[in-house]
């Protein structure tokens, strides 16, 4: 990994681009194609260029690092399973008894003196190249701008270092940083990370807050970075612990912050507890822009890096993306630490078309009336599980939860809506549904049970439906039935709103013979015939105590909200391409797509 370029050529199929694409939209839009393909490569842009600021840039940007999850796994050097053994093992660890098994421990503790970083009493190749702050100038960086509507651009990669007033605990955070000049960054960690609580501190204290933001390295520490750790402990203890070996760290030039040795590049500063600024709109993971908002901002002192620096960044926007593969490592390793406090998890996934925080299925065993509802109320109160907006449970005889057909008819064969429970606590602060941002609705599904007795009155076709529907409201213009030979068919309509669906739902209920869930969407941006885009949109849309009914049967609103619902907030706009990028490097040969493909990821606005 110290050279994490020649690494990826050996050993992940690395695609390198030579042609000159600039940082704003071209360089960020190639990289979101190639990711969506189910053998995406990671690439190096080797020629970045500005073309508004007229810049060519020295260094190149890599992208997709976490292309897939065979190059995710060589990454870490073995399965996340494994690591995640090794943290159970670790967790289980009694007090031996008798030589033998004292014998037998060794090895285990022996292997922990390389989980603590190790603190170097020298410079690290990230201080090769110094830039003092009189010669400061961000510019110098291939920053991207990869939205049309974003606010400017953003390091999407950076490692954000920082520590407690008292400098007793360290953080290690991926956080988006937007450039607003030569020297200065927005700095968006979110209210309910271990930086902003340090950032608390600071601004009670009065003093300014040192902050130190890596960009490149060992592609793990950009891993540990966006990793659940519990409070206070510090992510590259959790480098050592799946390297086997000590994180090597080296302190700032101008501050007491210590990072990697053999990152590429490194930004020093300094934030200003009294100073906020406008940051945003960013086209982030969830698919959509966050809005405006004011945040810290980082005053730079210096830029350090090597010799020859290598650029990293990520893309995000809608589903799939690299932040799939991250996600599912993250997934497989912390599944340890959820079984304290869920000891009967049997297992849990993620999916990443629920934007991870939006949508959770998790396998048990059920061992008595109401366990279910117990573990919803266990992940909803405990770190970041708590920002989770839908939880379904199965039994311990359901399918694997990734294969998601086979899930999901499991499921709907179980669907009570005596073993819904809609509840409220806390949201992302990236969820726009909620009617007050950082609460919301919560949403729990009990599928733990046998298969429910009745099914759907008289299953109808989509056109009979269809035409049945249009005679009570005209505003509907499509009808797709999914999983009709379940016991809980899924009717999905598509509409041109004019009204609150409330009043849609209630003059459906004639027709409660042939519906049991119903889910509405817009007619503008919404396939039909996508489901896995369905779920996305649908997941990203609703706060379950507003938008989902029960009876008489169950029905989701998942259009977008407006003044038709009491929505006083501002409601984002999904991330789109920009048609002539696509357009340019589709000529270009650069990206090789269809129609098909960009309706299936929704690229283009329809």
């Amino acid at each position: 990994m110290q050279d994490v370029v020649q690494w990826l050529k050996d050993n992940g199929n690395l695609k390198i681009i030579d042609e000159p694409l600039d940082v704003e939209l071209e360089i960020p839009h190639v990289a979101y194609v190639e990711v969506k393909k189910e053998d995406s490569r990671p690439i190096l842009f080797t020629k970045p260029v500005n073309k508004a600021k007229g810049i060519e840039y020295e260094m190149p940007v890599l992208m997709n690092i976490f292309a897939n999850k065979p190059l995710t796994e060589k990454i870490f050097g073995k399965h996340p399973d494994d690591v995640a053994q090794g943290i159970d093992e670790l967790l289980k660890l009694k007090p031996p008894k008798g030589l033998k098994a004292k014998l037998a421990i060794i090895p285990k503790l022996f292997s922990l003196k390389n989980v603590f970083p190790k603190r170097l009493k020298f410079r690290g190749e990230c201080q090769e190249v110094i830039i003092p702050k009189a010669k400061v100038d961000l510019d110098i960086l291939p920053i991207l701008k990869t939205w049309e509507e974003d606010g400017g651009p953003f390091i999407t990669m950076g490692q954000v270092y920082t520590q407690s007033l008292d400098g007793q605990m360290q953080n290690l955070g991926m956080y988006r940083l937007q450039q607003y000049d030569k020297n200065r960054l927005g700095m968006h960690w979110q209210i309910h990370k271990d930086a902003s609580h340090f950032f608390d501190q600071y601004q009670r204290a009065g003093k300014k807050m040192p902050v130190t933001v890596a960009i490149g390295g060992d592609p793990l520490y950009i891993w540990c970075g966006q990793a659940p750790m519990p409070h206070g402990m510090f992510e590259m203890l959790l480098y050592g612990f799946v390297r086997n070996k000590n994180a090597q760290l080296v302190k700032s030039l101008t501050n007491d912050i210590y990072i990697p040795r053999d990152v590429d590049i490194v930004i020093e500063g300094f934030v200003d507890p009294e100073l906020m600024e406008i940051e945003g709109p960013f086209g982030d993971h969830t698919g959509y822009y966050t809005l405006k908002e004011p945040f810290p901002v980082m005053e730079v002192e210096t830029i350090t890096m090597k010799k020859e620096p290598v650029f990293a960044a990520t893309v995000v926007g809608k589903p799939p993306l690299e932040d799939k593969y991250m996600g599912w490592a993250t997934e497989r390793v912390f599944l340890p630490m959820l079984k304290p406090m869920a000891p009967d998890l049997i297992d849990y996934n993620m999916p990443e078309n629920g934007v991870f925080h939006n949508l959770i299925l998790a396998k048990m065993k059920t061992l008595y009336k109401g366990h279910a509802q117990q573990f919803m109320h266990a992940f909803w109160g405990v770190g970041q599980m708590s920002f989770v907006k839908h939880a379904i449970f199965v039994g311990e005889n359901a399918p694997e939860l990734e294969e998601s057909e086979a899930l999901t008819e499991h499921i709907l064969n179980r669907l009570d809506k005596s073993k819904i429970l809609i509840t409220q606590g806390i949201v992302d602060h990236l969820d726009h549904s909620s009617e007050e941002q950082f609460v919301g609705g919560k949403l729990g599904v009990d599928a733990t049970g046998d298969e429910i007795d009745e099914g759907v009155g008289l299953l109808l076709s989509d056109s009979e439906l269809h035409e049945y529907m249009i005679k009570i409201d005209d505003s509907i213009r499509e009808v797709r039935q999914y999983m009709t030979h379940t016991k809980t068919p899924v009717c999905v309509i598509s509409v041109d709103k004019k009204e609150s669906q409330k009043y849609l739902i209630s003059k459906l209920h004639e027709l409660k013979e042939y519906i049991k869930l119903l889910v509405i969407v817009d007619k503008a941006n919404n396939d039909l015939d996508n489901p896995y885009m369905l779920i996305w949109r649908v997941v990203n849309n609703i706060d379950a105590q507003r938008d989902i009914v029960l009876e008489p049967f169950i029905a989701i609103d998942g259009t977008n909200k407006n003044e038709h619902d009491g929505y006083e907030r501002e409601w984002p706009g999904d991330t789109f391409c920009t048609e002539e990028v696509l357009d340019r490097l589709q000529k270009k040969g650069l990206i090789d797509i269809d129609e098909v493909f960009v309706r299936k990821f929704g690229l283009l606005p329809y």
